[in-house]
């Protein structure tokens, strides 16, 4: 049995005190399965969606040859294919463990995060897609755009909430004999908590599809019926896909959340039932 076969989220540091460690050690990356999560929406084989997890690191830097600390912003594509995700925390612990090691040049640094991070979430299966990294140097940062989500804002329906644990029975939609409508959703009251920890997660969603028109007021319910549950960032996006999945029956749905930063990291989910692009790494003003 794979190590990240067994690795469950309270085995991992989320919640406990951890030692600073501040050599390079890639074995600090704790990889978690994707299944068992999975399976409690319903997805025990093939998948019905495309995408992945989109990652920026504001927090790295390292030494050079002569001792000068560098530093970079990064943008990680992790697919999500993947069999496993990565444990934030350890995702964390894991850059800071560059910050007293010396590489000869940023490709170095680079190199070893590509390596390292595509190991971790493919541990215990056969590699079918590398990650993708982008190191973004210090002169080019003021290129780096604030940006929201395009698309009709729900939470301009004044709607009552009572509910706040994820409730798909709110979601519905208009079935009758009528055109397919096509339509980009979004809403800044996305909230979740930590898995292990309780601490709240912030988000930004937005939902496109083309299919039956889905109530909207319901929609917004439902994206608030997330804020007293416990799921990681990822694992969110997926509920909420495949419950308007399941229930309004798109013929096309994308499902896209951007996350506040923890210690210098955000995490965007992005999954899709049709194969596209991916969204540019642009964060929102939140972020």
């Amino acid at each position: 049995m794979s190590e990240s076969s067994s690795n469950t989220p309270e085995q991992s540091q989320l919640g406990k005190s951890s030692a600073y460690v501040d050599q390079y050690d890639a074995s600090l990356l704790f990889p978690i399965p994707r299944a068992a999560k999975r399976a409690e929406i319903g997805i025990t084989g093939h998948s019905p969606f495309f995408g992945a997890d989109i990652w920026s690191a504001y927090e790295l830097s390292w030494l050079n040859l002569r001792g000068k600390p560098q530093l970079a912003l990064v943008h990680f594509t992790i697919p999500c294919e993947s069999v496993n995700i990565v444990e934030s925390k350890s995702f964390k612990l894991y850059l800071n463990s560059f910050n007293n090691s010396r590489f000869a040049d940023a490709s170095e640094v680079l190199a070893l995060l590509r390596s390292d991070i595509n190991e971790a979430v493919w541990r215990g299966a056969v590699v079918q897609a590398s990650i993708g990294v982008r190191m973004i140097a210090p002169e080019l940062f003021d290129r780096e755009p604030i940006y929201e989500l395009d698309g009709l804002s729900l939470d301009r329906l004044d709607v009552e909430c009572t509910r706040y644990q994820p409730a798909p029975d709110l979601l519905s939609a208009n079935q009758a004999d009528l055109p397919p409508v096509t339509e980009v959703l979004v809403s800044n009251l996305l909230k979740s908590n930590c898995l292990v920890t309780g601490q709240p997660d912030w988000g930004t969603v937005q939902i496109s599809y083309t299919g039956a028109q889905i109530e909207q007021e319901g929609l917004l319910q439902y994206i608030v019926s997330f804020r007293n549950h416990n799921e990681f960032h990822e694992q969110c996006v997926e509920r909420i896909f495949m419950d308007i999945w399941s229930r309004c029956k798109p013929a096309k749905l994308t499902v896209y959340a951007r996350y506040t930063r923890r210690g210098g990291l955000d995490i965007n989910p992005f999954r899709t039932s049709h194969p596209q692009a991916l969204p540019v790494n642009t964060r929102t003003a939140r972020q």
